[in-house]
């Protein structure tokens, strides 16, 4: 974490050039199951972008949705919105990823250079578009990887979600700078659609259901080193909410670590195995202190450390996303996060989650 917050530090702000006049046709792809409650802001925030509309087009994927989504889209009437049913583009077909094929079908109908994705509960700021064009144009990059900061922090749930996602949120930002490691979230993602073609999309990594993301990531970073870039910038941070229940969150996190098994790279697996240890020790000490208190010692200094490293690495990344208030429950919630991360790893190693109301192994 001392190493993670070096590389935050490190980072320099993605200005937008004075006078900047994007020339990249953006295709939006929006994968949507059951979403009837967010598409319309989400579709609402990007046609108030501040982006030639020319240059822009929103396809919104439903993925076998048994609510209103559809009807909510198809009543958005604006040239540049377009609506596709899955169901239509798989023709019975089965499969296992949902969310790969819907983004897979929306770039079959895309016009657009650069695809970015988004996810149906999401809301972008203004000027979102406008950087990710810049920094493309700028960089050239095959892939843009972008911040992303859930929106409310009400409840003692939501703000321990805020605290765990800001940390990873940040520690993607770092380990992009320092090069130990590249991480993404498919909720503020953008990659060059020649580029998606040329590595066969998601092809190999498209019986795995999750991992859309970062698995396509990988793709793009071994057949194009080094051509991926982090957009650091305020004006491009994409807020989406977090869970509304215990079990949700606690599925969403199986799904995420589902993906630890498939890393293809020797520097973020050997973290996160470490970090997965670390954490896993507390529980050893702690059954080890029932015999000998000394061991009970030993665990407090630990999470002491623990504490003071992650809460300086924290406060300047809750700065930069504008979230300051929920770190006063950080020292709180820190036997609560240490729990979650040994039973959520370990239940994506090697079992299944529901998702969208569809259960997944």
């Amino acid at each position: 974490m001392g190493v993670y917050q070096w590389g935050w530090q490190r980072q320099q702000e993605f200005k937008l050039p004075s006078g900047f006049q994007p020339r990249t046709f953006i295709s939006i792809i929006i994968p949507a199951r059951n979403e009837e409650a967010n598409i319309g802001r989400c579709i609402t925030a990007i046609l108030s972008q501040k982006y030639p509309r020319h240059l822009l087009e929103i396809i919104v994927v439903d993925d076998h949705s048994e609510d209103k989504t559809a009807k909510v889209v198809k009543a958005i009437f604006d040239p540049v919105v377009k609506y596709i049913s899955l169901k239509d583009y798989l023709k019975d077909k089965q499969i296992t990823a949902y969310k790969k094929a819907a983004i897979t079908a929306g770039i079959s109908q895309s016009r657009g250079e650069l695809i970015v994705t988004t996810d149906a509960d999401c809301i972008a700021p203004e000027n979102w578009l406008q950087y990710i064009a810049a920094i493309y144009e700028k960089e050239h990059p095959v892939m843009v990887v972008a911040p992303v900061i859930f929106s409310s922090d009400n409840s003692i749930l939501q703000r321990f979600q805020l605290i765990d996602f800001m940390s990873m949120q940040g520690i993607t930002a770092a380990a992009h700078n320092l090069k130990l490691g590249n991480m993404c979230n498919g909720a503020n993602l953008a990659f060059s659609k020649v580029a998606f073609t040329q590595v066969g999309g998601y092809e190999g990594a498209d019986h795995m259901a999750s991992g859309d993301d970062y698995l396509l990531m990988m793709k793009l970073n071994k057949s194009m080193p080094g051509k991926i870039s982090y957009l650091w910038s305020y004006h491009a941070i994409v807020s989406t909410p977090p869970q509304p229940d215990w079990t949700s969150f606690i599925q969403q996190r199986i799904r995420w670590s589902s993906k630890s098994g498939k890393y293809n790279d020797p520097r973020l697996t050997s973290i996160l195995i470490l970090v997965y240890l670390f954490d896993s020790s507390f529980l050893v000490l702690a059954i080890l202190g029932i015999f000998n208190t000394v061991y009970f010692l030993w665990a407090a200094v630990m999470l002491a450390i623990k504490v003071v490293v992650e809460y300086l690495f924290l406060i300047p990344v809750a700065r930069f996303f504008c979230k300051k208030n929920p770190l006063l429950y950080f020292i709180l919630l820190q036997p609560l996060h240490i729990t979650y991360i040994i039973i959520a790893g370990f239940l994506g190693f090697i079992g299944g989650y529901k998702w969208k109301g569809r259960s997944v192994r």
